[in-house]
């Protein structure tokens, strides 16, 4: 597929099928497009939980769903996926790479990065996994893991306290969904998201 078409097509896929398992070597492709994201300082400060087990999948999703929330049809849907891979940044790996001698800063301090670039580096591996899919005929959905529901996600899945879930990406074949309500606002034009020489 034409990488243009690659992201023509992207949108976040909330239903799957889940008799059709992602084949392995996708797996593998899914995972080693991600880790060829760029990073700060090449730290490479991501770590990925890959759920394919039918228990470890349910152990997520009761580690990880709020109660109520009405959000069963989405809840269903998704519950489908035959693939979740949890994407996680690690701040300590970025702090101790801009300590070393090359990087200049001698000590670990969080003041000088404007932006936190263990959080960017991980979604765009994240972002990474999403277009692979669509490549190989797969949809995707990118979601965030409930604040409320961290604690118990890591104690569900023994994930050390340096790695911080960013979020989550299932994975799978299309099934029928349903459009997310917020399209109908539109995508927003060129015109009005890009400022060229002076923002007015």
């Amino acid at each position: 597929m034409e990488f243009a078409e690659v992201v023509r097509r992207r949108r976040m896929v909330r239903n799957y099928d889940p008799d059709r398992p992602v084949p392995p070597d996708v797996v593998e492709r899914l995972l080693d497009h991600a880790v060829r994201a760029p990073s700060a300082g090449f730290a490479q400060g991501w770590g990925f939980l890959v759920l394919e087990e039918p228990d470890d999948r349910e152990r997520f999703w009761a580690a990880a769903t709020p109660d109520g929330g009405g959000r069963d049809r989405w809840l269903a849907g998704m519950r489908r996926a035959p693939l979740i891979v949890v994407p996680h940044s690690n701040r300590s790996a970025y702090l101790d790479r801009y300590a070393e001698p090359d990087k200049g800063w001698t000590d670990r301090s969080t003041e000088r990065w404007p932006v936190p670039y263990w959080h960017i580096d991980t979604g765009f591996a994240a972002l990474l996994m999403l277009l692979t899919a669509v490549d190989e005929g797969l949809g995707a959905c990118f979601f965030g893991i409930p604040p409320q529901r961290t604690g118990a996600y890591r104690e569900a899945f023994g994930v050390p306290a340096e790695y911080e879930p960013i979020g989550a990406v299932t994975v799978g074949y299309r099934a029928p969904d349903h459009r997310s309500p917020s399209l109908r606002r539109g995508r927003r034009t060129l015109d009005e998201v890009v400022h060229r020489g002076r923002w007015s």
